[in-house]
């Protein structure tokens, strides 16, 4: 059984949106980090709004370093109660309550399962135990004002690793706490 991993980009002042791309820096050791992950994944659990994001990028990129042939051919799981079945993009609704599918799909993959955001969803996964860890890859920049993770609610966590990077990102895992 692998794990749930919250994956996303933030900033050194906590920002984590609308647009990672704008300071976010994808390339060096970090990007080998998260694609030596990617191979390790068996999945994604998406949100709407990050799958219907990613679906709109990912299906039309090629590269040479196998990323965006791994994203692509990977299975998405997509949690929304306004979406309907056929999805694109080798993906499908996590059917019913959203924590009877999450185990099953935690049960059924031996891989890890990524989720990238850290929004709505990610509240939800996080307050029904469904997490084991969240990777917060800290960017050398301050942002100012956008998108807080978990929308600004209180969520408690335990650092169980760092690991930099030299283009100057670090990576913090962590695990959640009970009783956020």
């Amino acid at each position: 059984m692998g794990k749930l991993i919250i994956s996303t980009h933030i900033t050194v002042d906590g920002v984590i949106g609308p647009d990672p791309g704008a300071w976010g820096i994808f390339e060096g050791a970090g990007e080998r980090h998260k694609y030596d992950q990617l191979l390790g994944a068996d999945g994604f659990v998406l949100g709407r709004k990050v799958y219907e994001g990613l679906a709109g990028y990912w299906p039309t990129v090629t590269d040479d370093t196998g990323f965006a042939a791994r994203t692509n051919e990977l299975p998405k799981y997509v949690a929304s109660r306004t979406l309907k079945e056929p999805l694109t993009w080798n993906a499908s609704l996590i059917a019913g309550d959203l924590t009877d599918g999450v185990t099953d799909l935690k049960r059924r993959h031996r891989g890890n399962l990524i989720s990238f955001g850290c929004g709505e969803l990610a509240y939800e996964l996080v307050e029904r135990g469904l997490v084991d860890e969240l990777h917060f890859w800290v960017d050398p920049a301050v942002w100012g004002s956008g998108d807080r993770p978990f929308h600004g609610r209180q969520v408690r966590m335990r650092l169980i690793a760092t690991t930099s990077f030299d283009s100057g990102v670090v990576l913090l895992t962590y695990r959640p706490v009970s009783g956020s």
